[in-house]
C-alpha cells in the first residue's frame, strides 16, 4: 500500500522524531526540505548553488527553487511507492505545486497529520532544546514569535486540506510510543 503523507506541527513538536520512526513502520522514505537544501548544498549542486546564495544572505529560498529541490527528491525511486514529507509544503503556492508534480504521476496526497502541542509545553521543550545544544539566541520571546509565525503561515495550508477531508489532528505530546500509534491509527 502506498502512503504519500505530510507531517506538519509546531517547531517542537517532535515531528522529526515521528517522521523517521514513520518512515520505518510504513517503509517509505522520510523526506525533510531541510535534509535535501544540506545535501544540494553539500553536493554543489546546481540548485544547491542558488539556494546557498539565498540561506548565506539569511533570505528564504524561493518557492521555485525549494519546489525544484522536492520535486527531484520525488523522483528518486525510494519515493514511487510512498513518501513522508517533512517541512513541505510551507506556503499554498507550495501546495498548488505539490498538487501538480503529484498529478503528473496521477497521484495525490493520502494524509496530512498534524502534530498538536500545548504552546507552554512546546516552550519548555525548546528552552530546554536550546539550553542543550547552546542556542543562546532561543529566548522565550524568540521561540514564542516562531510559534505564532508558524500559526499564521500554517493555518492556510491546515484549512486547504481539512476542506479535502485529508488533515488528521494528532496530539503530539506524551510517551514517544504512545504518539506514534495515535498517528498510526489516525492514518489506519
Amino acid at each position: 500500500m502506498s502512503s504519500r503523507i505530510i507531517l506538519i506541527g509546531p517547531p517542537g513538536a517532535g515531528k522529526g522524531t515521528q517522521a523517521a520512526r514513520l518512515s520505518e513502520a510504513l517503509g517509505v522514505p522520510a523526506i525533510s526540505t531541510g535534509d535535501i537544501f544540506r545535501a544540494n548544498v553539500k553536493g554543489e549542486t546546481e540548485l544547491g548553488k542558488l539556494a546557498k546564495r539565498y540561506m548565506d544572505a539569511g533570505e528564504y529560498v524561493p518557492d521555485e527553487v525549494t519546489n525544484s529541490m522536492v520535486a527531484d527528491r520525488l523522483g528518486q525511486d525510494d519515493a514511487a511507492d510512498g513518501f513522508l514529507l517533512d517541512g513541505y509544503p510551507r506556503t499554498t503556492a507550495q501546495v498548488e505545486e505539490l498538487d501538480r508534480m503529484l498529478a503528473a504521476e496521477d497521484k495525490a496526497i493520502d494524509h496530512v497529520v498534524e502534530l498538536t502541542a500545548d504552546t507552554d509545553e512546546v516552550v519548555a521543550r525548546l528552552l530546554a532544546r536550546a539550553q542543550t545544544e547552546g542556542r543562546s539566541d532561543d529566548s522565550e520571546d524568540v521561540i514564542r514569535h516562531r510559534l505564532d509565525v508558524y500559526e499564521e503561515q500554517t493555518q492556510p495550508l491546515t484549512d486547504i486540506y481539512r476542506s479535502r477531508g485529508l488533515l488528521r489532528q494528532v496530539d503530539g505530546l506524551g510517551d514517544v510510543d504512545e504518539i506514534t500509534e495515535r498517528i498510526l491509527s489516525a492514518i489506519r
